[in-house]
């Protein structure tokens, strides 16, 4: 019963149906598909299993965007410290022990001398030395290996490259073809990058919503701007540690996801949560530790890369966040004092605000609430209130971008039954264990007593034990 959503990457080596079940039942909330490392084909045959396992699985597919690797390399690059190397923009070439091309064209041309270049997440720092007409020579900072495809950072560099490259676009139809819930659109630097990806979706009249990834300076400093224009963001400190001093992350990081819960916008923290369980089936104390830090914060969401797209634990690693998510969420209480907001009407935003206050001085069990586009859902969450939301869906799609959002456990009911939603819900919840009859519970609903196509949001609050509300059990 934790609030905090966890997001598990899924690949080709590991994604038949008893492993994607056997994570979802240790706590998994989403799937991601890393379409750097995946073929659509490859991506098609896990968004089946997926969807065998669950519908109520979020599916969210990562774009490479305007990134830059080395090329291929027959056999790895070792670089001592003081080693002078070459750097050429071609990604057509193979890359030598003399040379280290890289697959922007222009990359020669928009690097100075002075400037450093990080290799492999920063495993390896060259130093450009001297500039020629076309290309760099660089200076080794420290001794390590370059090996094929391994990412090149040039921190406050602003390279002039597209924000969707050709396979992107081949992977966003692939996504609105198969209606895949969220794009987590990598490198998104100002608005202008959100907002190619939507046009791009809004030609094949897709309602994927687009999960800004911020990973570079730009990103943090135009957040204001891309977060009206993504439907929320995810803090993705592998790339963002390298563009920017690391001692500035944490801080960055809760900068974030404070701004993410004010505009009612899931937020996701990622990278190396748990690292070292790719190969031990334990965790270190800095990574429980991390993990609760997130979780202190109040992020939506936290997510898994190689611990479980390859890592030797994956369920293991699944139940070990969920555990530490659940343990340090005991510590949260009350409810946050998020600015007022209205995402649908002034009368539903108060009234949002409202039922989680009730549910906390009254010491109700839970929020039940009913949505069909998660606007109302997704305000009362932004107070971040220690008591449960159980949110029944008039869309299966808004299920699952609940999926992401922080304390709610969203389940899907028929359209045509919105004037039940209050007395079925209860009944479900009774009978699964989850709430005890003798309970108080909040009810805030916008369909019961209105016209159910009014988006006109929350309407009412009924606030009792369940035994009155339900007719029967």
């Amino acid at each position: 019963m934790k609030k905090t959503k966890i997001i598990a990457t899924i690949s080709g080596l590991k994604c038949d149906t008893g492993f994607i079940r056997d994570l979802y039942e240790h706590g998994m909330n989403a799937v991601r598909l890393n379409t750097a490392h995946q073929s659509p084909e490859e991506s098609l045959k896990i968004i089946e299993n997926v969807r065998k396992v669950s519908e109520k699985i979020a599916i969210i597919l990562d774009t490479k965007g305007p990134e830059i690797r080395t090329t291929i390399c027959k056999s790895d690059i070792l670089l001592n410290k003081g080693d002078i190397i070459s750097m050429i923009g071609d990604p057509k070439k193979t890359s030598t022990c003399d040379c280290i091309y890289v697959t922007y064209d222009h990359f020669v041309d928009e690097i100075k001398i002075g400037t450093p270049v990080l290799i492999d997440d920063g495993y390896v720092e060259l130093r450009v030395i001297e500039k020629k007409d076309d290309h760099l020579i660089c200076e080794a900072q420290n001794p390590g290996k370059i090996g094929s495809r391994k990412s090149v950072n040039v921190p406050k560099a602003r390279f002039n490259l597209p924000s969707l490259n050709k396979k992107d676009k081949e992977f966003i139809r692939f996504a609105a073809e198969q209606e895949i819930d969220f794009i987590a659109h990598s490198f998104v630097r100002d608005k202008e990058d959100a907002q190619s990806l939507q046009n791009l979706l809004d030609k094949y009249n897709s309602d994927i919503k687009i999960i800004a990834k911020i990973e570079n300076q730009e990103g943090v400093e135009n957040i204001d701007e891309i977060l009206e224009h993504v439907y929320g963001i995810m803090v993705a400190r592998g790339d963002l540690a390298i563009e920017i001093p690391y001692e500035k992350i944490p801080g960055i990081q809760n900068d974030l996801v404070e701004k993410c819960i004010i505009a009612r916008k899931p937020v996701i923290i990622a990278t190396q949560m748990l690292q070292s369980m790719i190969d031990q089936p334990r965790p270190t104390r800095a990574e429980v530790t991390d993990i609760a830090h997130a979780i202190f914060s109040k992020a939506d969401a936290i997510m898994l890369s190689g611990e479980t797209a390859f890592g030797k634990y994956p369920r293991e690693t699944v139940s070990t966040m969920a555990t530490v998510a659940e343990e340090t969420e005991k510590s949260i209480s009350d409810m946050q004092d998020t600015p007022f907001a209205v995402l649908s009407t002034e009368i539903s935003a108060y009234l949002s605000m409202s039922a989680v206050e009730a549910s906390v001085t009254l010491n109700a069990a839970a929020i039940l609430a009913d949505t069909r586009t998660g606007q109302t859902i997704r305000n009362m969450a932004a107070f971040r209130g220690e008591k449960p939301i159980y949110a029944q869906c008039y869309d299966k799609r808004t299920m699952r971008k609940l999926a992401l959002t922080y304390g709610v456990h969203p389940t899907y009911r028929k359209p045509e039954e919105y004037k039940k939603f209050m007395q079925q819900g209860l009944k479900d919840l009774v009978r699964n264990g989850i709430l005890n009859i003798e309970e108080r519970i909040v009810v805030l609903g916008g369909s019961l007593d209105g016209n159910f196509h009014d988006n006109q949001g929350a309407t009412f609050i009924k606030i009792s034990e369940i035994k009155n509300l339900i007719k029967d059990i």
